[in-house]
């Protein structure tokens, strides 16, 4: 797993992505083993366009071993089972709180039921 020094960085570039969220963790970004690169997670929005609340889950998957659901593997929480009111946008991480996905690792999210979208704004360091 490469860790590349993002002091002496030869290429940054921004990325957007957008996905609706399903009701079982689903991939938003993921940090290919090999990419050679970090990815700075700068904004995580989730809006909730329906007539109801929603619940919505955010966690970083990392495996340590490389190996599937092996030694090590698991899902760290960043946003558990947080509440968006209907018509509403809950805003998971902001530039303040900004973090780094190393090689391998995924950024996961999911929904109590159809109607989250997110959006996730993130820049690829390498």
């Amino acid at each position: 797993m490469a860790n590349p020094n993002i002091v002496n960085v030869s290429d940054i570039r921004g990325k957007t992505h957008f996905n609706e969220l399903s009701t079982s963790y689903g991939t938003m970004v993921n940090n290919a083993a090999g990419s050679n690169s970090v990815y700075k997670i700068n904004v995580i929005s989730i809006s909730n366009a329906t007539g109801a609340a929603r619940t919505v889950n955010v966690a970083v998957y990392r495996d340590p071993d490389g190996a599937g659901v092996g030694v090590g593997a698991r899902y760290y929480d960043i946003a558990n089972t947080v509440s968006i009111p209907n018509n509403s946008t809950l805003v998971v991480t902001s530039k303040d709180t900004s973090f780094y996905l190393e090689e391998e690792d995924i950024l996961v999210g999911s929904c109590s039921a159809a109607g989250c979208e997110v959006m996730v704004s993130y820049e690829i360091i390498s």
